[in-house]
């Protein structure tokens, strides 16, 4: 879990079908609201899908990219982390056809779409990165497929009932896996009231 960093750059070596179906095992053993199991998975290699998805994940990056503090191009000298991340993205998106195969997750509606629903698709999640990660693949959570949902929808045949939650890209990493970074648990973490520290 330590090592399972969030990777956007890929080998163009292709990710064997029986490496991806350990992962996919894996996401299945996932806890799921009311053991239902409602979920689905859909591997993606065609090029009919890649026009969809290459192009999203462009626009998506253009309009959001303004929250992450990146305006226009960035200075190739700059080396801030905003100025690290935005060239980061901005190679993942430019690249995003050339992912060796994706994983879209999707989860069966009950007639709402609430943040909750996501309790019984995000363990699996969670359990494919982890799988991945055993594998010595790389993957990220990405959500800006949906830009471009109708039309992905279209080519792939989901019928209307079912929620997409989450695609991901995977491949070997170009470069190594972790160590990840994140803020210490006193941080992020409270006893009994918002702003009671814990321990």
């Amino acid at each position: 879990m330590s090592t399972a960093r969030a990777i956007r750059r890929y080998r163009p070596d292709p990710v064997p079908d029986d490496v991806l179906r350990r992962c996919l095992e894996a996401a299945t053993w996932a806890p799921s609201g009311g053991n239902r199991q409602a979920w689905r998975f859909v591997v993606l290699r065609s090029p009919e899908v890649r026009a969809v998805l290459g192009p999203a994940y462009r626009k998506g990056w253009a309009e959001m990219s303004g929250g992450y503090g990146i305006e226009g191009d960035i200075d190739p000298s700059d080396d801030s982390p905003v100025a690290r991340m935005g060239r980061t993205m901005q190679r993942f998106v430019d690249a995003f056809e050339d992912v060796p195969v994706y994983v879209l997750f999707c989860l069966k509606g009950r007639g709402r779409t609430h943040l909750s629903e996501g309790a019984s698709i995000y363990p699996a999640l969670q359990n494919f990165i982890l799988a991945a990660r055993a594998e010595g693949l790389g993957t990220v959570v990405t959500s800006w497929f949906l830009i471009a949902e109708d039309e992905l929808r279209q080519v792939i045949g989901i019928p209307d009932d079912w929620l997409l939650a989450a695609l991901l890209p995977i491949g070997y990493p170009v470069g190594r896996h972790g160590p990840v970074r994140r803020r210490p648990v006193e941080e992020v973490t409270y006893r009994d009231r918002w702003d009671t520290p814990f321990p």
